[in-house]
């Protein structure tokens, strides 16, 4: 099976996860995950292992004799199988574009893809892009990453003459809401370092991610009368507008890009008498990710200090930490990963993730686990695509990078 027919096989499966504590958080990723258990024993990979959670584990042995097994590290490639809520996931029917000439793409649904709004499609110009049928998302983000490792893995188990030392394999549920490293057992995984493969430009390498946080902010008003209310009312809605106010400017992810940080209101509801705002809160620097949070606790506390104890109540919940601290002190993990990449001609660019990856949470596990793109991009939506001949470069890094901790 090649690349492309094994993608075809996977964004086909609806894998869409959910808000749940729940992990799996949705019964259709069983579905997928019970068809990589089986490819992944039908094309030789060992010790395939299904929990009771969803994740799918299996190994590649070493080929290496014993003395030298022992002296080289087992890495691990790491991808998720769920799919993004944002859009729809079911009957995804995709398509290919042969010869991509930079132009503008019909999709269907009355949607187009034009490389003046998408400037990424410029990549993949004489190339050959999956694209949806403007209805659904596409599924690259990251099945494109299951692929690619599945279709390294069948190279290096068919091409014994490719040094190796142990390959571990996971697939995980639920990265898409927060929950992909939760059940994820490091000890049982079996790598010594690993590399998620997950989304954006084939040539990308990240190990800095944001630092991140969420707040829940409560307000609680004084509900009177509007007739009788001068000098009395405490309108709730307008304590959570006036919190918004005083949050730094033009710090907002529209404001944002590169290492800024931010402050992102997510949702806002509530009446007169109470109401309630979420927000991200966001910075690659711990330092300054650390102030952001004392902002907002100084002006729940300002806004106490104005209407009254209780008026607002703030809870902060770290969600995740910036993997660069627990990635930089092994500076092999990136330095064979650019190796690997510029022996199959690809200059490496590294950029932080604006965001969180299961790598982050994973690096700070005892797996430090830095992210490889994958040649998809867009993702979450009806203008995902992926380019074919970048997934097949992403696939030939992936085999050399194996070789590459050998030497």
């Amino acid at each position: 099976m090649n690349l492309t027919e094994r993608f075809f096989r996977y964004i086909t499966i609806n894998t869409q996860s959910a808000d749940s504590e729940k992990i799996p958080s949705t019964e259709c990723q069983w579905d997928l995950i019970r068809l990589l258990a089986k490819d992944m024993a039908e094309i030789g990979i060992s010790q395939v292992r299904v929990s009771s959670q969803g994740y799918v584990f299996g190994e590649i042995p070493s080929n290496l004799p014993a003395d030298q097994t022992a002296k080289v590290p087992a890495i691990g490639f790491i991808a998720h199988m769920d799919t993004s809520p944002d859009a729809p996931g079911e009957n995804v029917t995709p398509r290919i574009i042969h010869g991509y000439d930079g132009g503008c793409i019909e999709l269907g649904n009355g949607l187009q893809m034009d490389p003046e709004h998408f400037p990424s499609l410029r990549q993949g110009i004489g190339k050959d892009i999956i694209v949806t049928d403007g209805s659904t998302l596409l599924g690259g983000d990251d099945k494109a990453g299951v692929t690619e490792i599945l279709c390294a893995a069948e190279i290096l188990l068919n091409h014994p003459e490719i040094p190796h030392g142990k390959i571990c394999i996971g697939f995980t549920p639920d990265e898409e809401t927060g929950n992909g490293p939760t059940g994820f057992d490091v000890a049982d995984f079996g790598a010594d370092f690993a590399y998620t493969v997950d989304g954006g430009k084939m040539n990308e390498l990240q190990y800095e991610n944001f630092n991140g946080a969420d707040a829940l902010l409560t307000f609680t008003g004084n509900l009177i009368h509007p007739g009788e209310a001068k000098g009395r009312m405490v309108n709730a809605v307008r304590l959570a507008a006036e919190f918004d106010r005083r949050l730094p400017a033009g710090q907002t992810p529209a404001d944002t890009e590169g290492y800024e940080g931010f402050y992102h209101l997510v949702n806002i509801s509530g009446n007169v008498g109470s109401a309630e705002s979420a927000y991200i809160v966001r910075d690659h620097d711990r330092d300054l990710f650390e102030k952001r949070k004392e902002i907002m606790r100084g002006i729940a506390e300002e806004m106490n200090h104005i209407y009254g104890e209780g008026s607002v109540r703030l809870q902060l919940t770290d969600s995740y930490y910036n993997m660069k601290e627990q990635v930089v002190p092994h500076p092999e993990v990136i330095d064979k990963a650019k190796a690997a990449m510029r022996k199959n001609q690809v200059e490496p660019e590294v950029v932080p993730i604006r965001g969180g990856t299961d790598g982050a949470r994973l690096s700070y596990m005892g797996l430090p686990c830095p992210n490889l793109g994958t040649g998809s991009e867009n993702h979450h939506g009806p203008y995902e695509f992926a380019v074919i001949q970048d997934m097949e470069t992403l696939r030939d890094i992936l085999v050399t990078l194996a070789e590459e901790w050998t030497l």
